[in-house]
């Protein structure tokens, strides 16, 4: 990450030269770190004191109950409720129509497809909604996908939303505020199109929603949109669960490069809208294009694979409905579990410069959970081209004759306190990146950027949010534009008849609550 901030280990040194009373030479260095840390918490982190322990209550959810029972928070941040009745499993929120001036969230639903229409058809479940930030009304966009999870507004005006599933496929919407209630009448098979009507039941086809062929089909989760066009994402998938079987490795990064770069008039930041945006599906460079999966090389060219899931990084091409497989073959690096995946918006692409620098979580890794970050450090971003490596027969990304190449590292490893990881968020302003929890009395954690030291891993982390449940999990924490406010969606858990609402969750009625926080600081420049 950026270098922004001096390392703690340099401070805790210098600390430690004081004098006697001090008592640091006393303390065990990992603790002494740890405190100062907690010490400093309001400049480093932007909120008061941290919390030292999850939470141990459990507060059953019930209606009239204040947003602050909800959860433990970090001291001077506050909870409230935007809405307590989106659809039961939530998941990832995206802004509309961008990060800095928007009016709605919109909301994957991690729901299966279920439910049967009132004309006999399948997929009555809601899959995309949008929550109106001022008034709390919840109305569903999309019925008919199996576990919506990743969602992003696309810098051209439209929303790409995706599906965590092994057979998983990609929509896109434009013009979500004046799309209701279409429905995914059938998704049909890898790598073909589905059947989407403009509301349940109805006969006509919607021109509002299409499913994306042209990326890869895979448990999509994490994803990232660059303005030009590319999308990353990772593929959910434990190891052993693929097409090899026992053999197979874990789920790939996987990045789609569009025929066609997107003209956006200017280079956007994920969150913000190009000066360019389109009118109808047909313009998206979501149309076609070509896909790849991350390799990573430990000592040299040939070293990839498992067993080499941090260094130098190429893309070997995959096909789009085969891309599983094909990575599988290829040698591409499988993690166990890719997550959540964002890039930073602080990359120098996105301030007059080149590259960018993106994380993603794997619920299991070291100690059961990990971040890793990716740098790129030129504008193979936006490679089309490719070349041929004759050692493994397969073609990789590349940027004219040269290799398109990443730096993967180690910025965060799970221990007994910090697993399970999950969701991912990057701060703007900051580079801090906030880990969730996907576990009993689940804990939010913000993580210092990395700083001038020798490694790039995180300078430390504190728990800002545990959740008083054991049968809910925090997900879907985003950052506004602003660095300042933060949404999340209290997932699941225990439901009081009250909260039931079945024009939200046709299919059961089950509701989450979906929290704003304020109360962030930032650092002065």
């Amino acid at each position: 990450m950026h270098n922004t901030v001096k390392t703690l280990a340099a401070a805790a040194m210098a600390t430690m030269m004081l004098p006697v009373a001090v008592h640091a030479d006393e303390m065990d260095f990992g603790m002494f770190v740890e405190k100062e840390l907690e010490d400093r918490s309001e400049k480093l982190f932007g909120f008061k004191k941290p919390l030292a322990e999850s939470s141990d209550t459990v507060i059953d959810r019930a209606a009239g109950q204040p947003a602050t029972e909800r959860q433990l928070l970090a001291k001077s941040l506050k909870p409230r409720y935007i809405a307590r009745n989106v659809a039961t499993s939530g998941d990832m929120i995206s802004f509309w129509p961008d990060d800095l001036d928007y009016t709605h969230l919109m909301i994957c639903i991690e729901q299966r497809r279920d439910g049967t229409t009132p004309g006999g058809g399948g997929g009555l479940n809601a899959a995309v909604q949008r929550v109106d930030i001022k008034t709390g009304e919840v109305e569903n966009v999309l019925h008919g996908m199996s576990r919506c999870d990743g969602i992003r507004t696309t810098q051209w005006g439209t929303l790409l939303a995706t599906e965590e599933t092994s057979d998983g496929g990609a929509y896109e919407i434009i013009d979500p505020l004046n799309t209701t209630g279409h429905w995914v009448a059938d998704r049909g098979l890898p790598g073909m199109p589905a059947d989407i009507r403009d509301g349940i039941d109805s006969p006509n086809p919607s021109t509002k929603v299409v499913k994306r062929t042209a990326l890869v089909t895979q448990a999509w989760e994490g994803l990232e949109v660059l303005d030009n066009g590319v999308v990353i994402g990772g593929d959910e998938l434990r190891a052993g669960n693929g097409p090899a079987g026992f053999d197979s490795d874990g789920g790939a990064i996987f990045r789609f490069v569009p025929s066609v770069a997107y003209d956006c008039g200017a280079k956007t930041r994920p969150g913000l809208l190009c000066p360019n945006t389109i009118k109808t599906l047909i313009e998206s460079p979501l149309v076609s294009g070509q896909n790849f999966a991350l390799a990573t090389a430990c000592t040299g060219n040939d070293d990839v694979g498992q067993g080499c899931e941090y260094g130098e990084g190429k893309w070997v091409e995959v096909d789009a409905a085969t891309a599983r497989a094909d990575a599988n073959i290829a040698g591409a690096t499988g993690y166990c579990r890719p997550e959540d995946l964002h890039i930073d918006r602080e990359s120098p692409r996105f301030h007059g410069g080149d590259g960018i620098v993106w994380c993603w979580t794997n619920t299991c890794g070291g100690g059961a959970g990990e971040a890793l970050c990716v740098t790129e450090s030129d504008s193979t971003v936006e490679a089309m081209d490719y070349i041929a490596d004759g050692n493994f027969n397969r073609n990789l990304l590349a940027n004219g004759t040269t290799e398109a190449q990443s730096w993967v590292t180690r910025f965060v490893q799970g221990d007994e306190e910090m697993n399970s990881h999950d969701n991912l968020e990057i701060q703007p302003v900051t580079s801090n990146v906030y880990i969730i929890e996907d576990n009993d009395f689940g804990d939010i954690w913000a993580c210092l950027q990395d700083g001038a030291d020798r490694d790039r891993a995180s300078d430390g982390c504190v728990r800002m949010l545990s959740i008083n449940s054991t049968a809910a999990e925090p997900t879907g924490f985003i950052f506004d534009g602003t660095g300042k406010v933060a949404y999340y969606i209290l997932q699941h858990g225990q439901q009081p008849a009250e909260l039931l609402d079945f024009e939200s969750n046709p299919v059961t009625g089950r509701t989450d609550d979906l929290i704003k926080i304020t109360g962030f600081k930032l650092p002065k420049k």
